[in-house]
């Protein structure tokens, strides 16, 4: 007996032993590729700046201003005086840089901030100056600077103001000041706890209050437009979106104007949902192809064009000539699109690139997409949390990753080629592209929009060479011939390539399972995803591999997390539960639409949710309703979901929870838990899980936290009612 303990406590110590060496054996062969990698350190800065700016946007109290200059000259500080051993001294100079992007961010967070509206308000007449006017689908959109509103100080009355228009906007420009009686909203919250936060969208974006017109709005007489560069630039845009919708008709006319100007509003929904589920959206976003097509357009043109001159061709740098023409045809077109962080950071890029040519220097891609990185965050921090940003990078990364992978052995290939055999491997690139990309963006689109579009390769086989060798040199021969009233000419052939580009998404998002609908993953999730996807892009060597098992993981989250069993919005108008199938069941299909497709979009259900029944049960039986409310059984919980007050008495004994829109002023003992209309007040939305233990509820304050961009009502920054 002894001698086996023996015997099995040395097998023990060995295979301890076995361990440790092979973890030894791993640490050392992790140190020697690191060193071996060296040149690859630089291209972590925009994830060390990440990481700074993710942990402030984490923290649930906003820290105090000091915290965002102290952090950085405190790493600093202790990076030179370890200067003496390098491992610490990297340690220093890592943690700087984090640091760095913490105090951006809150910098940021500082110098934005401006009074936001917390009540409803109105109707009232609001006077401004219009900023942006968009045509929308059905009526108009403004968004009003320098507004005036009578009942509001001037420290409580929001810079910016947008108002959705039930009529055509007709003749309005921006720069010029109008009055429009409104109904004035607090930009809402999440619609779910840990959802997307439009309130901290907005806080960034100036936009101070959100509403509704009540009646057509009026220009001010005398009220000239404003002479600034931007509302200009923003005129501008507004008149080409006007020849060019007044050249295409119907849909095509609207593409046609997002895919030149950005302005994508006026798109049909019907269509924008189209070119969601065919994997086509990228088209519209005006970001690396559309900006790379009207660089490389311009250049090969205008290089083209001076190598017809020989005397100049062979005296001049005609290259360089095509470059500097290039940069400024971008830098226009980069100004009428709007500055979105996909346009800026395909900019940024391509700029680089020229003026490597024009110094003759060769452009290194992984370093052009890092210091575009590096600046956007700095100036922007908060782009690090938007869907543009993150969608736009994901791609651009993989795909320069993949082509430093195979740049060696592509080179020779093309050698020696015919035409045929260049445009074959010009459609095998598009496919190559098309299936990186849409790798890379899949956890991102799942996780902000709870689909995927299962056929985006053969939509974007047709689709990318039309919009590049048809629509987009169009487009801009359009331009040129603008200033001549001759646009027609060259916007009518582009708005057949439109065409074409549209009855591709139709088709492709008609066909059976083209999209389907997964629930997103936690956020966590995604962060780890994105660890695993720096990790193998950005390294070279093969313990780049081990980015894989992080994109699994990450990837799992989504599969192994518990969605919630019964959500609340924030005014209480709208009730979700979940069935015994493991849907979710609404209480109202007409209020709270936005919330309902927030909830969808989150759970990954497609095609709509059935709604409760005004009196009896549910087909499964676990909710049973009458006039006064519903009782809905699950996980050896009962929750009561009141429509009426009156329905206390009744529920307040056989309910473990009570959730109602009204307010709860009666006591009761034997509820775990009450949110009634003042919780929502205070708090927002809520979202519940249910357990044969107990009830989890978290509500989007606690998750949130208390920083600027979060609205307390309880705070009166609006004025009373005018109603």
């Amino acid at each position: 007996m002894i001698t086996g303990g023996a015997e099995a406590l040395r097998l023990l110590r060995a295979q301890g032993g076995d361990v440790g060496a092979m973890l030894r054996r791993l640490a050392e062969g992790a140190g020697a590729s690191f060193v071996a990698e060296r040149d690859r350190w630089t291209l972590w800065l925009p994830a060390l700046l990440g990481a700074g700016i993710g942990a402030y946007f984490l923290l649930s109290v906003e820290p105090p201003l000091w915290l965002g200059a102290a952090l950085p000259a405190a790493a600093l500080v202790g990076a030179v005086a370890l200067r003496r051993r390098p491992a610490l001294r990297l340690l220093g100079f890592w943690l700087t840089v984090a640091a760095l992007g913490f105090g951006a961010a809150e910098l940021r967070t500082a110098t934005v901030a401006a009074p936001v509206l917390t009540k409803r308000f109105g109707p009232v007449e609001v006077t401004g100056r219009i900023v942006q006017a968009d045509d929308l689908e059905r009526g108009g959109r403004l968004l009003l600077e320098d507004v005036s509103v009578p009942g509001l100080a001037a420290d409580q009355t929001p810079e910016r103001i947008r108002l959705r228009v039930r009529r055509d906007l007709g003749d309005l420009r921006p720069g010029e000041r109008v009055k429009v009686r409104a109904v004035l909203l607090p930009p809402p919250g999440p619609v779910a706890p840990g959802a997307f936060d439009f309130q901290r969208q907005a806080f960034f974006a100036g936009l101070g209050a959100t509403g509704y017109a009540v009646a057509p709005p009026v220009r001010i007489e005398g009220g000239a437009p404003a002479s600034r560069f931007d509302l200009w630039l923003i005129d501008l845009r507004q008149t080409v979106n006007d020849r060019i919708v007044a050249c295409i008709d119907g849909p095509a006319g609207a593409m046609a104007s997002a895919l030149l100007t950005g302005q994508r509003t006026a798109i049909p929904e019907s269509d924008m949902q189209a070119m969601r589920d065919s994997g086509l959206a990228h088209l519209i976003a005006i970001s690396g192809l559309n900006i790379g097509l009207v660089a490389g357009i311009v250049f090969f043109a205008v290089r083209a064009l001076l190598a017809l001159a020989g005397p100049v061709a062979l005296r001049y740098p005609i290259k360089k000539w095509a470059a500097v023409a290039a940069l400024f045809a971008t830098l226009g077109y980069t100004l009428l699109a709007g500055q979105s962080a996909p346009t800026e950071r395909s900019f940024l890029m391509t700029a680089i690139v020229l003026l490597g040519v024009m110094l003759d220097r060769t452009a290194l891609s992984m370093r052009l997409i890092a210091w575009a990185a590096a600046v956007l965050l700095l100036f922007n921090p908060e782009y690090l949390l938007g869907v543009s940003f993150q969608l736009s990078f994901a791609a651009t990364l993989a795909l320069i990753a993949v082509y430093e992978a195979l740049r060696g052995r592509l080179a020779p290939m093309r050698d020696g080629l015919g035409w045929w055999q260049r445009g074959g491997i010009y459609l095998a690139g598009v496919l190559l592209t098309s299936v990186v990309a849409g790798l890379a963006t899949a956890p991102y689109v799942v996780f902000h929009f709870g689909r995927f579009a299962i056929y985006g390769v053969a939509a974007n086989m047709i689709a990318v060479p039309l919009t590049g060798f048809w629509i987009m040199p169009w487009g801009l021969l359009a331009f040129a011939l603008m200033p001549f009233g001759l646009e027609s000419l060259a916007l009518v052939p582009m708005g057949w390539g439109v065409e074409g580009v549209l009855w591709t998404a139709r088709t492709v998002a008609s066909w059976p399972g083209a999209v389907t609908g997964l629930p997103a993953m936690p956020t966590y999730g995604l962060m780890i995803v994105t660890l695993g996807g720096l990790w193998l892009a950005l390294w070279r060597r093969r313990w780049r591999l081990a980015g894989l098992p992080m994109i699994a993981l990450g990837l799992a989250t989504g599969l192994l997390s518990r969605p919630p069993d019964v959500l609340i919005a924030a005014d209480g108008g709208l009730m979700a539960v979940r069935g015994a199938d493991g849907a979710l069941m609404l209480s109202s299909a007409r209020a709270g639409r936005f919330s309902a497709e927030g909830w969808l979009r989150l759970d990954g259900q497609d095609g709509g949710a059935p709604v409760w029944p005004e009196t009896g049960a549910t087909a499964d039986g676990i909710m049973r309703c009458d006039a006064l409310g519903c009782i809905y059984r699950a996980s050896g919980q009962v929750v009561a979901l009141m429509r009426r007050p009156e329905a206390l008495a009744e529920d307040c004994g056989a309910a473990g929870v009570i959730l109602s829109r009204e307010p709860v002023r009666a006591r009761c003992r034997s509820a775990r838990l009450v949110v009634d209309r003042f919780d929502l007040w205070r708090n927002g939305s809520y979202a519940l899980w249910l357990s044969p233990g107990g009830v989890r509820a978290e509500h989007a304050r606690g998750v949130r936290g208390n920083r600027p961009w979060v609205l307390d009502p309880r705070r009166r920054r609006g004025g009373d009612d005018d109603e």
